[in-house]
């Protein structure tokens, strides 16, 4: 009975201390994962956004020297297809580069998975810095429409999408730079009489969406803009209509390769930073790795004939719902937002929207800022096709692949888009 009582304690001391250690366990990995600061972006690690943001982290890892990063690095297209389950799955970053517009950040937002940033953008002088016009894509109301609302992100840069061109080949060959749409024709004619294809071009993915993005926009004004992304009226065909014949066009005359559908974003800019092509249509986002890569001289033009163009602030940091260190992630974002990071960003080739414009020296960041600026004072910033409504892109992708592989005609290419942007329409009204 003694030894029964004995062994049945020992059992007992025995079960307690397993437990207690597994308590201690759970409370060493709970410690752990309180001192870890996830965070997520997709900036490719040579781009001007990453260049500035790393210097960012290395300003939080001196305020806190205990605290581990962890780091991942995403791509475009994760977030596009898969972002809202990301920011559902229970295994969320504490802060994430995040796309904006009404088909992603809005969507997400509507669906309860960010933070309302209103209070720390109050707090931290953030609306201040940025105008009304810069917060407008930070703000989505209940329906995930932009414009009013709560702040659910913060962008610290601006975007544009323009035409880098290869100066050496264009004064090797006599030629200047367009300012109407049937010079840039005549340009790009010239290259493909030498046997060259001017443009340097990718429908795998988003380049190609960009390029019907700028033909489409040069069809239309301001009002029209903001009622397409608003979802203010019915789908109007005929910008995108004008677009789809124009890229017809560009694949039979040559402006464009012939194997444009098994290309790549990457694929298209190695085409230009090789010289195999003395253009390319794309956004400030390449600017970093084509002032690493790019062994000529270059420049960029807004396109040709274009009052508007696809442009904006930039993507947007959000804070996921489930975030664990809500605190850190405002500290981060303040320390992009401060005039020295907003330098390194500028002087990386980026356009900043907090920056002193003295302390912007380098002469490529001076020639995207002042192209950035040339939209902004004519009210050009055109926002992007894609951002109505969720699965937009995805729509717009394959409608281009189609067009370009000659599996749909322009007329088949409009229809394609109408069909969701009007039930969408229709549902926000």
């Amino acid at each position: 009975m003694i030894a029964s009582q004995v062994n049945r304690r020992r059992a007992l001391a025995l079960t307690a201390a397993v437990f207690a250690g597994a308590l201690g366990l759970s409370g060493a990995a709970r410690a752990a994962d309180d001192n870890v600061f996830k965070i997520w972006w997709y900036e490719t690690p040579e781009s001007s956004q990453a260049t500035a943001w790393n210097k960012a982290l290395d300003t939080f890892k001196a305020k806190h020297p205990d605290v581990k990063i962890e780091f991942e690095q995403k791509s475009w297209d994760q977030i596009e297809k898969a972002g809202a389950l990301m920011l559902n799955s229970g295994d969320v970053p504490d802060i994430l580069e995040y796309n904006k517009g009404n088909a992603f950040a809005g969507l997400v937002a509507s669906q309860g998975l960010l933070t309302d940033l209103t209070g720390e953008a109050t707090k931290r002088g953030w609306d201040k810095l940025l105008s009304p016009s810069e917060l407008a894509l930070s703000r989505y109301d209940d329906r995930g429409i932009f414009g009013s609302g709560p702040i659910w992100g913060i962008p610290n840069y601006g975007e544009f999408v323009t035409v880098y061109y290869n100066k050496d080949m264009f004064a090797a060959n006599g030629l200047q730079v367009p300012t109407t749409y049937d010079e840039f024709k005549k340009v790009m004619d010239a290259f493909v009489a030498k046997g060259i294809t001017p443009i340097a071009e990718a429908a795998g993915d988003y380049p190609v969406v960009h390029l019907m993005g700028e033909l489409e926009l040069s069809q239309v004004n301001q009002q029209w803009v903001q009622d397409y992304q608003g979802l203010k009226k019915p789908f109007d065909g005929k910008p995108f209509l004008y677009a789809a014949q124009q890229m017809k066009e560009w694949m039979d005359k040559g402006y464009i390769t012939k194997d444009v559908t098994g290309l790549k974003a990457p694929d298209m800019a190695q085409l230009f930073e090789s010289q195999k092509s003395p253009m390319v249509i794309t956004g400030t986002w390449y600017v970093g790795e084509f002032v690493k890569k790019n062994q000529f001289k270059w420049g960029q033009f807004l396109f040709p004939g274009n009052t508007i163009s696809q442009a904006s602030t930039g993507n947007l940091w959000v804070v996921p719902k489930d975030s664990k260190h809500k605190d850190w992630a405002a500290e981060f974002i303040d320390i992009t937002m401060s005039k020295d990071n907003q330098a390194i960003l500028g002087n990386a080739g980026a356009v900043p929207v907090a920056a002193d414009p003295a302390a912007i020296t380098d002469p490529v960041a001076q020639m995207m800022i002042q192209g950035f600026n040339t939209l902004k004072d004519r009210d050009g910033l055109g926002f992007y096709p894609d951002w109505p409504t969720a699965g937009y892109y995805e729509v717009l992708l394959h409608s281009s692949q189609s067009l370009l592989s000659g599996q749909m005609t322009p007329d088949q290419f409009v229809e394609a888009l109408r069909k969701p942007y009007d039930d969408a329409q229709a549902g926000a009204n």
